[in-house]
């Protein structure tokens, strides 16, 4: 390069950390700023009770190799393969995710089976029209009957909205081409079907959690050279002529870069632009992150039930997915004869819940967990809340209409570089925010021009791929 530059990454979650990464191999002067106390955004592991956890389930899979490398890169032989294991709760039965015909038909009844096939039957003869719609895109794959089972009640207890009113981009971006007929062919054929890349059932793990990726990370980059500020939220990125010029900090603090690496949410940043015109303004105000709790209840047992997660459909329980952290590597547990729980909950700013006080939480986690029935007599140790604002960008129906003059606008600002499930408004998985941290630091330091805005759940690598194993890298 020319001259020596200054960077600014906004937010240690997947995306930013990673570019932070990536550009303090090459530059000095980095400098990362995190409004927590740790590393890691959603993707976090935290010690609790004497065992470490994750803030929710989080499964690391990538068929791009570029990702895969750098992950291997980090995280080195200290890892795991975790079979998948993720089902349904409903009903007091466990259903099996992706949904195996025979499985699913065979568990619900006769009657209730007639019914699901009869309700397939009429969608073949009179199909769904407007697909545009989480509901309708849904039921046009699997029948009314089977979506109100297996889609309705999670998805509008993790959006806060009807599903008719949800945009039809989260299941085509989480679901995929997954229908019907492909869970029967799979349940005829078995390894004979391709398997949609979110649905494999193994998975590479680091050995401290999930987070152990970016704390490696974090001091890489120290070691580099680089500065990472904890506890050090951003309040605005400072914006003069179309061309970022810096940052101010909550303290009032100001700072000169050359480039900003912006993964904060994407409405605080737009809102806190002063010369952002009023209309881009006005269209950001729409847009709506929804908020996660988490409740861990530590169970005085071990064997309580196999699998990763489980997706709850009941409609008597608030909560929406119950994770079980035994079940993933004996590390995370050490020597403890106990399990710890994750139950999610999800809400927004002015929702009620979201006010409740941790002690009504926990016990609300403890009445939960003990209802699904789950952990039979087993006594309940401790509870212990965590709340997470702004976690999941809502898909409201037309979103795109709102977001794509937003993102024009920011991708107007010279030296402005948006990235991340929060900062691009993008209901991201890991390797996707690890992408995107990626080729942030390559337009930075190569000029390389890739869109970011093209990166999300619908991005298909062109490049060459491979997958994880237990003994490395193996390319397809």
């Amino acid at each position: 390069m020319s001259k020596p530059i200054k960077v600014a990454i906004i937010g240690a979650g997947p995306a930013g950390i990673t570019a932070a990464y990536q550009l303090s191999k090459e530059i000095s002067s980095v400098d990362l700023f995190e409004a927590g106390p740790s590393v890691g955004g959603l993707a976090k592991s935290v010690e609790l009770w004497g065992q470490t956890v994750d803030i929710g389930p989080h499964r690391f899979f990538s068929s791009d190799t570029r990702v895969n490398s750098l992950w291997l890169e980090v995280v080195k032989e200290d890892y795991a393969m975790v079979n998948r294991l993720t089902r349904i709760l409903y009903k007091n039965s466990l259903y099996y995710y992706p949904i195996k015909a025979l499985d699913a038909l065979g568990k619900l009844g006769v009657f209730e089976a007639a019914r699901c096939m009869l309700s397939f039957g009429m969608e073949r003869i009179f199909p769904t029209r407007d697909k545009s719609t989480f509901e309708g895109w849904v039921r046009s794959r699997f029948g009314k009957r089977l979506y109100e089972i297996f889609f309705k009640t999670y998805s509008e207890k993790l959006w806060g909205i009807q599903c008719n009113e949800l945009d039809a981009d989260f299941a085509a971006q989480r679901i995929k081409k997954l229908s019907l007929w492909e869970a029967a062919k799979a349940a005829l054929f078995g390894d004979k079907i391709k398997k949609h890349k979110t649905l494999v059932d193994e998975f590479a793990y680091p050995l401290e959690g999930t987070g152990m990726v970016y704390n490696r990370m974090e001091k890489l980059i120290k070691e580099k050279g680089g500065n990472v500020f904890l506890n050090t939220p951003v309040k605005c990125v400072i914006v003069e002529g179309g061309v970022a010029k810096g940052l101010e900090l909550e303290n009032g603090e100001v700072k000169q870069y050359d480039h900003i690496i912006s993964s904060m949410p994407l409405t605080l940043l737009v809102s806190r632009i002063d010369e952002a015109p009023q209309q881009i303004k006005n269209l950001n105000a729409q847009l709506r992150f929804r908020n996660t709790i988490i409740v861990f209840i530590e169970v005085d047992a071990t064997n309580l039930f196999e699998d990763n997660w489980l997706y709850v459909h009941s409609t008597d329980l608030r909560t929406g997915r119950i994770t079980n952290f035994r079940n993933w590597v004996p590390q995370l547990y050490k020597d403890k004869k106990t399990s710890i729980l994750a139950l999610e909950y999800w809400c927004y700013d002015e929702d009620d819940f979201w006010k409740y006080t941790d002690e009504q939480l926990n016990k609300l986690g403890e009445e939960e967990i003990r209802k699904t029935g789950l952990i039979g007599n087993a006594n309940i140790l401790h509870a212990h809340t965590y709340r997470i604002p702004r976690c999941y960008p809502v898909y409201s129906k037309g979103y795109k209409e709102i977001l794509n003059p937003v993102e024009q606008y920011l991708s107007s600002i010279q030296h402005l570089h948006v990235i991340g499930r929060y900062g691009a408004f993008k209901y991201n998985n890991q390797d996707h925010s690890i992408l995107m941290g990626m080729l942030a630091a390559e337009n930075i330091l190569q000029q390389a021009g890739h869109n970011l805005w093209d990166i999300n759940t619908d991005y298909e690598s062109y490049q060459e791929s491979s997958v994880i194993t237990k003994t490395g890298l193996v390319k397809k």
